[in-house]
């Protein structure tokens, strides 16, 4: 038989009856153990077979699988040293569970390489042993993108990759290993007049980032990870290591070739493991101002955030709060702004640019109905303010103690907007739901935390159908399912609807060229078949 290596391999076979005797040993998976099954007749489908033919294999024994887990967890801790090789509960169990509503599974074994060398050795191991590798970096993601859906070896690549490779300052860029997060970064960079301002919320990994195509409140300005990534290092499931736009480069612009860089951003570990990104850094601006505006609808908000930037205005942070958000941030922050919808925003520039910015904003809000602006100058106010808008999600969960969030992410045109806010509001009251809705709504992009009991399937059922509503006005106005969480496990069915059976296709194929024992994260952005 063909062996996986790891104690739940035949949780990626399908075990069907056929003609064994009762005395001959077999083996079923039992709450994730290895048992003799019950049943007399058995026969193994070796996953990856294009055949449907029935293949009838001799019975396996618990010698043969003991053996082989032992064997696979004896050559990566060869590679990474004993001590950098975990399959205890608690280690396992938290590599497989993300910050989302998706239920995780644990993977079998988690590694924890220190080199880009050692993470290709053991993507050489689980390859010869067809084990599933599953790539790591904070977990912060919403998606279920790091569950072990079908078993296999996590590679943690952020534990001992952890430094910042080069700095150019003069080119405005680095390169960071997976270890990496936003926040080390700029306090890294903070003494050089630089910063990263790709800003998810999360203290996310860098690499982790460029893997789930990230952006955040940034991006009306700066832009997404696509457009903040030079190049990337990739190592793919047989543990060939490569650049994505050559061994290092850096140009601001390139027409060498396919565009990899971009073929692997987004791709959320389905086709090869980043272990290091040239990333663009960016001039920390001359004069920072924010200030937060109440109206008395939502549609008032939005209707400023399109009139803005039609106005040309370089805004560098448009967040909308609703009335729901602004009380779950007042209760969790200790802020006290009046639950009515909001609008954070940022100015960046010199002073005359950044005083010129606020008074068209100022003049535009006006018209739409807006309050006083409230200013946040100095930086700990600042600090105080835009703190308390990457808390929204912790503060959604503690408006309904014991409750899980179903976080939904579309991105629309911003002419299309207005209606899709507005009519998305009124299905979550119609529903009887609680779904504070925040977003980065300055690139057309919000999202709406749908609140649940996780001991009620019909509440959940109706926060699966508020959300993929919403996905599915999206895309028909022109617009996407997601706009940066990425799509995991969540949002398979919604990518296919978006894309097509061509488009999905095309996608099976690159996988299927690059990792054509389907190793890489398998389950999530598409099924198999």
């Amino acid at each position: 038989a063909v062996m996986r290596g790891v104690p739940q391999l035949l949780s990626r076979a399908r075990l069907v009856r056929a003609g064994f005797s009762a005395s001959e040993p077999v083996l079923a998976v039992q709450a994730g153990i290895l048992q003799p099954d019950k049943f007399t007749q058995t026969f193994v489908q070796i996953r990856g077979l294009k055949s449907s033919k029935v293949i009838y294999q001799a019975p396996l024994t618990a010698v043969d699988i003991a053996d082989s887990g032992k064997q696979l967890k004896q050559e990566l801790e060869a590679i990474v040293g004993p001590g950098n090789v975990s399959s205890g509960e608690s280690v396992v169990l938290q590599h497989g569970q993300d910050e989302g509503p998706h239920p995780g599974k644990s993977p079998d074994i988690v590694v924890f390489p220190s080199s880009t060398g050692e993470v290709s050795e053991v993507c050489k191991i689980c390859t010869r042993h067809n084990v599933p590798i599953i790539p790591y970096g904070t977990g912060t993601g919403l998606e279920g993108g790091i569950s072990a859906v079908e078993g296999g070896v996590c590679v943690n690549v952020s534990k001992n990759m952890n430094k910042i490779l080069q700095i150019h300052q003069e080119d405005f860029s680095a390169v960071v290993q997976p270890g990496i997060s936003r926040e080390m970064l700029n306090q890294e960079m903070r003494a050089d007049g630089l910063w990263f301002p790709v800003d998810p919320g999360a203290d996310a990994s860098v690499c982790g980032m460029c893997a789930t195509g990230a952006s955040g409140t940034n991006a009306v300005r700066y832009g997404t990870m696509k457009e903040n990534c030079l190049n990337l290092e990739v190592v793919l499931a047989d543990g060939r290591i490569i650049h994505t736009a050559g061994i290092g480069s850096r140009p601001k612009k390139s027409s060498a070739g396919y565009n990899l860089t971009s073929l692997f951003l987004g791709s959320e570990g389905t086709l090869g493991i980043i272990t290091s990104a040239t990333i663009c850094l960016h001039a920390i601006p001359e004069s920072v101002a924010a200030a937060v505006v109440g109206f008395p609808t939502v549609q008032n908000a939005v209707d400023t955030v399109v009139m803005t930037l039609q106005c040309s205005v370089p805004m560098a942070r448009m967040e909308l709060l609703d009335e729901v958000q602004m009380k779950a941030c007042n209760e969790y922050s200790g802020l006290s702004y009046p639950e009515t919808p909001h609008l954070f925003l940022e100015f960046h520039g010199s002073e005359s640019e950044v005083e010129s910015q606020t008074e068209t904003v100022r003049d535009i809000a006006a018209d739409n109905e807006g309050g006083e602006f409230q200013w946040a100058v100095q930086q700990e106010d600042r600090t105080k303010l835009w703190t308390a808008r990457h808390r929204a999600y912790y503060a959604d969960i503690a408006l309904r103690p014991g409750c899980r969030s179903l976080t939904t992410d579309v991105c629309v045109p911003v002419s299309a907007l207005p209606d899709l806010v507005t009519a998305t509001k009124a299905d979550i009251a119609e529903n009887g739901l609680i779904g504070p809705m925040v977003g980065h709504v300055g690139d057309g992009n919000f999202h709406t935390m749908l609140l649940f009991d996780p001991a009620d399937p019909e509440e959940f059922r109706k926060c699966k159908e508020v959300a993929n509503k919403m996905a599915r006005s999206a895309i028909a106005l022109g617009g996407t399912c997601t706009g940066e969480h990425g799509v995991g496990q969540g949002k398979m069915a919604l990518l296919e609807e978006q894309f097509g059976k061509d488009g999905i296709d095309v996608m099976r194929q690159i996988k299927g060229a690059l990792d054509p024992q389907q190793l890489m994260n398998p389950g999530k952005v598409f099924s198999r078949n």
